[in-house]
C-alpha cells in the first residue's frame, strides 16, 4: 500500500505542478480572449495529455503491479487534488470551501471537474495499456 500512496503523491504533485504553470497562462492570457469556459476547454487537452504520460512514468517507477493499484493511484491523487485546490483557494484567494465548491457548479467549474475526473482515471487506463516497464 505504501507504493500506491507514494505513486498517488507523485501523480498528484505532477498534476498540481503543471496546473501551477498553466494556470496563470489560462487566467491572464487565454481567458480574456476565450472566456473562462473557453480557457478551461483549451487547457484540458494539455493537462490530459501530460497526465497520460506522467501516469505511465509514475506507474512504471512505482512498479504498480495490478490494475487495482493503478486505479487507487488515480483515486488518491484525485482526493489530494481536490483537497489542495480547496486549501489553495482559501489561502491564495480568500475563498471559503463553500464558495470554492459553488464555483465547481458553474459551467467552467463543471468542465474543469470533468477534466479532473478523467485525469484521475488515467493511471488505471495507462496500466491497462502498459506502463513503460511493461512495454518492452
Amino acid at each position: 500500500m505504501k507504493r500506491i500512496a507514494v505513486a498517488a503523491l507523485a501523480y498528484w504533485a505532477g498534476g498540481l505542478a503543471l496546473g501551477f504553470l498553466l494556470g496563470p497562462v489560462r487566467v491572464l492570457w487565454v481567458a480574456p480572449r476565450l472566456g473562462e469556459f473557453g480557457a478551461v476547454a483549451a487547457e484540458l487537452p494539455v493537462m490530459l495529455a501530460a497526465g497520460w504520460g506522467w501516469a505511465r512514468v509514475v506507474l512504471g517507477r512505482a512498479a504498480v503491479v495490478d490494475a487495482r493499484g493503478a486505479w487507487l493511484v488515480g483515486a488518491g491523487a484525485f482526493i489530494l487534488l481536490l483537497t489542495s485546490e480547496c486549501v489553495l483557494a482559501a489561502v491564495l484567494f480568500g475563498r471559503l470551501p463553500d464558495q470554492w465548491a459553488a464555483d465547481l457548479l458553474l459551467p467552467a467549474g463543471l468542465l474543469g471537474l470533468a477534466g479532473q475526473l478523467l485525469w484521475a482515471l488515467l493511471p488505471g487506463w495507462a496500466w491497462r495499456h502498459g506502463t513503460p516497464d511493461r512495454l518492452g
